[in-house]
C-alpha cells in the first residue's frame, strides 16, 4: 500500500547572529512512503551547530501530524526524545545531518523538520497598562 502522503517540509531558518544568518534546508521535499520501507530525510545547514563550551550539537528533528502541533523526535542530532519508537534515528555531524525510518508506519505521515537550537529570537509579551 503506497501512501501518497508529504512526509516532510522544507524548512528554512534566517537567524540573525553575530556570525551572519543561518540557513537550514531540507532534502527531498516530498518523499511518498510505504509502510515498512526505509525512509530518509536530509538537513543541510550554512554552519555547525556545535557549542564549543558543552560539545553539544544542537540540532532538532521535530514531526506535526495533521492538526497537530509539532511533536520533538530527536535532540542533540542523536538522542530520542521521551516515547519515540527505536525505529527513529538521528545522525549527523558538522552542517550535515540525517533522520532515518528504519520501517514507515501510517502513522508515520506528518511534516518533518530540522531545527537549530544554537540561536534564538525572542519577543516579550507583557501585560499592557490600562488607560482611563
Amino acid at each position: 500500500m503506497r501512501l501518497p502522503a508529504q512526509l516532510l517540509g522544507l524548512l528554512m531558518l534566517w537567524v540573525p547572529g553575530s556570525s551572519g544568518d543561518i540557513v537550514m534546508t531540507q532534502t527531498p521535499l516530498s518523499l511518498p512512503i510505504t509502510p515498512g520501507e526505509p525512509a530518509s530525510i536530509s538537513c543541510r545547514s550554512s554552519q555547525s551547530f556545535l557549542d564549543s563550551d558543552d560539545g553539544y550539537t544542537y540540532l532538532d528533528w521535530y514531526l506535526q501530524k495533521p492538526g497537530q502541533p509539532p511533536q520533538p523526535l530527536i535532540y542533540f542530532v542523536s538522542s530520542r526524545a521521551s516515547g519515540v519508537p527505536d525505529r527513529f534515528n538521528g545522525s549527523g555531524s558538522g552542517s550535515d545531518f540525517t533522520l532515518k525510518i528504519s520501517g514507515v508506519e501510517a502513522d508515520d505521515v506528518g511534516v518533518y523538520y530540522c531545527m537549530q537550537c544554537i540561536e534564538f529570537i525572542s519577543t516579550v509579551v507583557q501585560p499592557g497598562k490600562e488607560t482611563s
